[in-house]
């Protein structure tokens, strides 16, 4: 769904779920502000029920915002058309109000139900950053209005526990390229919590249950708001028998959790993915993360299990689910390992000096990850056949692609794009990517996985590379410590079997 697909309808009422937060209201304001554009539409912005906005960070907010959101029991006459903003339409925690058509906005699991208008992408960790993504694909620069750029940026920043649960590139996106009222963000940051959410976080505290055994503790707290989780986590984190520790709070419409780590091993965006996987939505940074589970899962938990059975199985579930490889200790069985070269696919390479002066560092942003680099002639960026985006040495891609001067052309998920530690502008790489093809001469062994590894390869010891069941981990034929993973799709477009004889074949092949 595009926004000028709704662009046609006179009436618009927007509403916010029941009991709107930040990223509710930022979202729905943000629409209010492109369709008002309009003299001849009439466009509302409300949220239902019998909750009334009290937290003070929300009403400041509304105020210095000067967000028009009314609270209404009903509407005086149908609207052509209702957006549902950071909630689905029929769902427990939005009041149904009447309308000719429906178009639903958000960033949580899909309910099921059929609208006549959607956009839903529940992995982003905010409706702003979904927001943001549709007002830029209009062209509309948000910067140009401070209150609109403030309201997003606060908007993902309360819906992602102060920025430290972003993990898909559209929420980096907006963080990296909003300018924002810093007094007013300031302000709004220190109203954020009240006498009774500090109370309600010593109360999860002092009860919460350690692990020692495997290093994890787990609180409960009273309904809260998502920050009051990730505040708890981090003071329970602190506790020296702890390597993670979750904390979660029931709701109305399902549980919210909070998830912390300090060490490698244990990325806690990756825990929060798996904790939530089929029965809601998670995510975040590498220490720390959170999400989401629907209410019906709640309701199959209470059935069989405490809320704290329920996460400590799930977490020792996620410890036993993968296993870890150091490439600097690994000593692969190549014997057992197959021998593949890659294929004579088209791909694109940027030299890094071609968009960034030498010396700069610049941000690689994927899909999977963000990747910091240092501009200089011996760094190349390639880009794969699906979108992967990786740094590779000038003599390392001249021994291993013929390389032209002609355009590469791809359509991807995300664009890959750079920027540059001195600029918020991001440079797209695809503007400036040119076309190479391997060589046929790069061997590597290779086998798939059986089940979920975590790689920390000798480039990058401190993270590691995920694979998934059927992905294949990969060696270097001639450098046996160069240990990482591809995808199981990526690899069976780019590589081929090679025989012995076939091998022999070629000029550098060894005896």
């Amino acid at each position: 769904m595009k926004l000028t697909d709704l662009c046609s309808y006179k009436s618009i009422v927007i509403q916010c779920h029941d009991n709107p937060d930040p990223d509710a209201v930022a979202s729905g304001y943000a629409l209010y502000r492109y369709f008002s554009q309009d003299p001849d539409k009439q466009v509302l912005l409300v949220y239902a029920g019998d909750y009334f906005i009290q937290k003070s960070n929300l009403l400041m907010m509304i105020e210095r915002l000067d967000i028009p959101l009314l609270h209404v029991d009903s509407l005086p006459e149908a609207p052509e058309l209702l957006i549902t903003v950071d909630c689905q339409y029929g769902e427990g925690n939005v009041t149904e109000l009447p309308a000719t058509c429906i178009a639903v906005i958000d960033h949580h699991p899909h309910i099921g139900k059929i609208f006549d208008y959607s956009e839903i992408r529940s992995s982003y960790g905010s409706c702003s950053s979904l927001v943001y993504q549709l007002l830029r694909d209009e062209n509309v620069d948000v910067n140009l209005d401070l209150s609109l750029s403030t309201a997003l940026y606060y908007g993902l920043y309360s819906d992602t526990n102060a920025l430290s649960e972003i993990s898909h590139p559209a929420d980096k996106d907006l963080r990296d390229d909003l300018m924002y009222n810093k007094g007013l963000l300031a302000a709004l940051r220190n109203a954020n919590f009240s006498a009774s959410d500090i109370n309600i976080a010593g109360e999860a505290l002092s009860l919460a249950v350690f692990d020692e055994k495997h290093r994890i503790g787990i609180a409960e707290a009273k309904p809260c708001d998502p920050n009051i989780l990730g505040f708890i986590g981090d003071m329970l984190l602190q506790v020296d028998l702890l390597d993670c520790c979750l904390v979660y709070c029931r709701l109305p419409f399902g549980i919210k959790f909070s998830v912390r780590s300090c060490i490698r091993e244990i990325h806690a965006g990756d825990m929060a993915v798996f904790l939530s996987e089929d029965i809601g939505s998670g995510g975040g940074h590498a220490e720390k993360a959170g999400g989401f589970l629907r209410e019906e899962a709640v309701q199959l938990i209470s059935e069989c299990r405490s809320d704290h059975e329920f996460f400590r199985d799930r977490i020792l579930s996620y410890f036993d689910s993968y296993d870890i490889v150091y490439a600097s200790e690994f000593k692969p069985d190549v014997s057992v390992m197959g021998l593949y070269r890659k294929e004579r696919l088209p791909l694109g390479y940027v030299r890094s000096t071609d968009i960034l002066e030498e010396g700069t560092l610049a941000t690689l942003r994927t899909l999977e990850a963000d990747i910091t680099i240092r501009a200089s002639k011996d760094t190349y960026i390639m880009i794969g056949i699906v979108g992967e985006v990786y740094p590779i040495k000038r003599h390392t891609f001249e021994k291993r692609y013929k390389f032209s001067n002609n355009p590469f052309s791809a359509t991807f998920e995300y664009e890959p794009s750079i920027r540059s530690s001195q600029s918020r502008s991001p440079i797209r790489l695809m503007q400036y990517a040119k076309t190479c093809v391997p060589t046929g001469e790069t061997f590597i062994h290779a086998m798939p996985l059986e089940r979920k590894a975590k790689i920390f390869t000798v480039w990058d010891p401190d993270n590691y590379m995920r694979g998934q069941p059927g992905d294949y981990l990969a060696v270097h034929h001639d450098n046996q410590n160069d240990v990482y993973v591809i995808e199981k799709d990526i690899f069976l477009r780019s590589y081929v079997p090679v025989t012995a004889t076939e091998y022999s074949m070629y000029p550098h092949a060894k005896t």
